[in-house]
């Protein structure tokens, strides 16, 4: 059974990915709460419509709405790159750890061939480009990991529609490649046998979010 002690004061914030809804997250949330007592929100944004700039400033402010000492995010796909964003626009926000699942930290191959194409433009929107083909988190976020526990965790089943518009000519989750999950200064990273959208209903996924949140590591085969 794990420990069900928890701080009342500190949240968890999911946040979705692209194309997606908080309510997406749910068997996360469900599990952290259940499991880890954890006090855990959704948090929801247009992906598609809002600018990177402006979803950061809406989960800056949501987070603010909370009312605790400390949140940390947990954040899937874009979600994870929104949160690093968040971060650095913010950077007196709350203290709290982040985690990534299945997030494009050094850019998309697939969002970047989709950018290519006129017809693509009002499908991937503006908070993908912004966050993925022009600049990545990679390029701005150094700061956001040299001052809080950023963990990573990447999917190694291919299953996706990443693969039909882009070579994945090493390991991947469908959608993003295992190379793109990796950020300069994250703390820790962790590959499991997930696909990008799998990982959103992995018990074990959530585990090591959870274990992340609690001590600024993953959980290894021997412990």
């Amino acid at each position: 059974m794990a420990d069900r002690s928890a701080d009342d004061k500190a949240a968890v914030i999911c946040v979705h990915g692209y194309l997606s809804h908080g309510a997406g997250m749910y068997l996360i949330k469900r599990r952290l709460e259940r499991e880890y007592a954890m006090r855990v929100a959704l948090f929801n944004y247009p992906s598609v419509r809002g600018t990177l700039d402006q979803n950061a400033a809406a989960l800056a402010a949501f987070i603010q709405a909370q009312g605790v000492s400390s949140a940390h995010i947990i954040g899937h796909s874009l979600g994870g790159v929104l949160a690093m964003r968040m971060h650095a626009n913010y950077p007196d926000s709350l203290p709290g750890r982040v985690v990534c699942l299945g997030s494009p930290l050094t850019g998309s191959r697939a969002a970047t061939f989709l950018h290519e194409f006129e017809w693509a433009e009002d499908i991937i929107g503006k908070s993908v480009p912004e966050a993925m083909v022009h600049r990545t988190a990679n390029d701005w976020a150094s700061e956001v990991a040299a001052g809080r526990d950023i963990g990573v965790i990447a999917g190694n089943v291919p299953l996706g529609f990443g693969r039909l518009v882009a070579n994945f000519n090493e390991d991947n989750d469908g959608t993003v490649s295992v190379s793109e999950t990796h950020l300069d200064g994250a703390k820790d990273h962790l590959i499991m046998p997930v696909s990008h959208k799998g990982m959103l209903v992995s018990a074990a996924v959530a585990d090591q979010a959870a274990a992340f949140i609690r001590r600024g590591e993953f959980l290894r085969h021997d412990e």
